[in-house]
């Protein structure tokens, strides 16, 4: 059973889909083993990712090993409903359409949880938080379960220091083949399309801040770099304000910054990163973007205050109209840009290719494991054998290291 936009988008979904899957050697690779092993044979899994064709592919993946499996997103703006209705059509269990209310968004998350899933995939960790707070008998029949953001590690994280977390959960978003390309390549690339697609603007020339530089950060900041903007990172973190500034970036704080924007992106996770009286120091014409999980990061009801009128301009881009005249400009309601945005179409599928790797093998390691409750990273092997596939899969070899060698390396009485 299905619930999602219109099934008669199917067979473009499903289009869309074939093309990822030719460009996700990786994942085909683990169908293939999948199909053979049937590693989740009786399991049902669940999901809340962003839905595209993707992850579908990801979803379908499972399926061949086996698995029951229900989807829904994770984002009430990053929905494909031609992907939903190419997996409804292809066996998998989908729930969502773009543009879904706040009570449609959680409706569809219990949707998913009616199914009892034996291992939860989730994205900013919204089906583990509604299964902890209000669904907690089915908490005994959860394995465990994996977390693809950054974002939603530190919510785990911390409900695991409070000791609100009652299952093993993998946390996807920390393995090397994950954060190294997903968070770096992939939102750098992603968020820079989404912005040049929705807006037509030159990045030339233009002054770019971007709010935060962890690996999504700076992913951001070295793809504007690229592009010919002078960039300008603010944080928190002194040691990642340093290395922005020894990678050649100016670094300030954000009231500071804003003055010079003519594009700024935020990239950190974190709530009201710029609100306030940020808003009365912009420069007209500034655009505002986010590539971060959740829409808080640029504080929309300070800015509505702050305007005399708002009106969409173009598709997911919104004017503010300030009372000096000024004109300031959203994308995407503030959401995720690389998926919200009307032109978003998340990280390259070769990018994907690795991350969902990543969930696949992680959830059969749940299954072939006795976890304990609380956030682990995934296991390095993992991270290597990914690694080793997608080598192969591009046709690039690399050496090994000679029994002398190994010896040496791994021999403390060795000397020069």
């Amino acid at each position: 059973m299905s619930k999602v936009k219109d099934m008669a988008l199917a067979d473009e979904g499903i289009r869309k889909i074939k093309w990822v899957q030719k460009h996700m050697p990786v994942l085909e690779h683990i169908k293939k083993e999948f199909e053979k092993t049937k590693p989740f044979e009786g399991i049902t899994i669940g999901s809340c990712l962003h839905l595209e064709p993707k992850t579908i592919n990801l979803g379908l993946t499972l399926q061949a090993g086996g698995a029951e499996v229900a989807m829904t997103g994770c984002n009430p703006l990053s929905t494909h409903d031609d992907a939903t209705a190419g997996g409804a059509a292809l066996g998998l269990n989908m729930y969502g359409w773009r543009e879904e209310s706040e009570k449609e968004y959680y409706e569809t998350i219990d949707d998913v949880l009616d199914y009892k899933p034996d291992i939860i995939i989730d994205d900013g960790a919204d089906m583990i938080l509604v299964l902890h707070q209000e669904r907690q008998k089915q908490l005994k029949n959860v394995q465990g379960a994996c977390e693809e953001t950054t974002t939603g590690v530190h919510r785990l994280e911390a409900m695991h220091k409070d000791g609100a977390l009652k299952i093993p959960l993998v946390a996807v978003n920390d393995a090397y083949t994950k954060y190294l390309f997903d968070n770096r390549y992939g939102t750098g690339q992603s968020t820079m399309d989404a912005i040049m697609g929705t807006t037509n603007m030159l990045i030339a020339g233009k002054n770019v801040v971007v709010c935060g530089y962890g690996w999504c950060g700076r992913g951001v900041a070295t793809r504007a770099d690229g592009l010919g903007a002078n960039v300008i990172v603010t944080e928190v973190d002194p040691i990642r304000a340093l290395e922005a500034r020894m990678d050649g970036y100016s670094v300030m704080k954000v009231e500071e910054a804003v003055k010079y924007a003519d594009l700024l992106i935020t990239v950190t996770g974190n709530i009201d990163v710029v609100s306030g009286d940020d808003f009365k120091n912009m420069k007209n014409g500034c655009i505002l973007a986010n590539s971060g999980h959740f829409n808080v990061e640029i504080n929309r009801s300070d800015l509505e205050k702050q305007s005399i009128a708002i009106e969409e301009v173009r598709d997911s881009i919104e004017q503010f109209v300030m009372e000096d005249g000024r004109k300031i400009y959203l994308l995407a309601d503030g959401r995720l840009v690389n998926l919200a945005a009307q032109r978003g179409q998340g990280h390259p599928a070769e990018i994907m290719d690795l991350s969902f790797a990543a969930q696949a093998l992680s959830a059969k390691y749940i299954l072939e494991n006795d976890l304990e409750i609380g956030v682990m990273k995934a296991p390095d092997e993992l991270d290597y054998e990914i690694a080793n596939m997608k080598l192969k899969a591009m046709g690039i070899a690399i050496d090994s290291l000679s029994s002398r060698q190994s010896d040496y390396i791994n021999d403390w009485q060795e000397g020069t």
